[in-house]
């Protein structure tokens, strides 16, 4: 972000679009918060309804600022799935029902802002690069591990989308050939071995009753032998693709963010190990963890905009 005079008063109006909720705040151009809130999504309302719901909490945010003394400039929107960032469009998105919706046209139209359109994860990675966890490094790759596993490739505060705005979909690396099929419909996914809700469908599978990513690592910190085996599979395989990763894009910086992060050391200590142990020429990455959070959706939304600003 580009700092404005001193007692600048604009703020871009920033929405980070979940399946479950949205996180939404107003955010001055240094990438400080001035207010912040969040919403249900209710995607099984449908996606008209939700696209509704973006709408009337954008403008209150707009109108919230101006109360307030501020000025909104802009408006960036981060949503999961498929996205053209260039036309503006979210192309597909399962989460929140999604599909090929003019979603930037629609919040600019309600606002009279200029508005971006980002992809929830490129916009996480961008935030951490130039506010967060990857703020000393040039070159960043971002790697959320939830529900599913996707990534974000940065040189200096940029993310790469790709051709069909599908960039950095490392969860779909392949890892075990022989290993559960994923969600895309093909088996041994990076995703389908390694993401939270891997970790804890592999316990289900070998306990016989069920438990939380969390639950598992904290029973294998206990020295719970079948925990501390699935949690060892899942972090050899995670190794694995990013050693995959670090061949194809040679970052300074590994970020890891998404709730199995959480773990902190209990992850990030055997991976380091691990991903060395898989290095050849290879310059071994800084591998860190987040910074900023959940927040990083919002922020990077922020930046989005701001960015689009610069370049009118």
């Amino acid at each position: 972000m580009t700092d404005g005079p001193p007692g600048d008063d604009r703020v871009v109006v920033a929405l980070d679009v979940g399946g479950t909720g949205m996180k939404c705040a107003l955010v001055r151009p240094d990438g400080s918060v001035l207010h912040a809130e969040r919403h249900p999504t209710d995607a099984g309302r449908g996606p008209d309804a939700v696209v509704a719901t973006v709408l009337a909490v954008a403008e209150g945010l707009a109108d919230r600022a101006r109360a307030a003394g501020s000025t909104p400039v802009a408006c960036g929107v981060a949503v999961p799935g498929v996205v053209d960032e260039t036309a503006g469009v979210a192309v597909w998105s399962a989460n929140v029902g999604f599909r090929d919706v003019p979603l930037r046209d629609l919040v600019g139209a309600r606002l009279g802002l200029p508005a971006a359109l980002g992809h929830d994860v490129r916009v996480g990675g961008i935030a951490e690069a130039r506010l967060g966890a990857g703020r000393d490094a040039r070159h960043v790759l971002f790697v959320a591990i939830g529900t599913g596993i996707a990534a974000a490739h940065v040189v200096a505060g940029s993310a790469a989308v790709g051709a069909h705005g599908a960039a950095g979909e490392i969860g779909h690396i392949l890892v075990r050939p022989d290993g559960p099929r994923c969600g895309c419909g093909r088996p041994g996914c990076l995703e389908a071995v390694s993401s939270a809700s891997a970790v804890a469908r592999r316990y289900a599978e070998l306990a016989g009753s069920t438990a939380s990513a969390a639950e598992v690592a904290g029973r294998a910190a206990a020295g719970e032998e079948l925990a501390g085996r699935v949690w060892r599979e899942a972090v050899e395989a995670l190794a694995d693709g990013l050693a995959t990763g670090q061949a194809l894009y040679d970052v300074d910086t590994m970020v890891i963010g998404g709730g199995l992060a959480r773990a902190g050391g209990q992850l990030l200590d055997p991976l380091r190990a691990a991903l060395r142990e898989r290095m050849t020429f290879h310059r071994e990455p800084r591998l860190v963890a987040a910074a900023l959070g959940d927040e990083a959706g919002c922020l990077g939304a922020a930046l989005l905009a701001l960015d689009s600003l610069e370049r009118r």
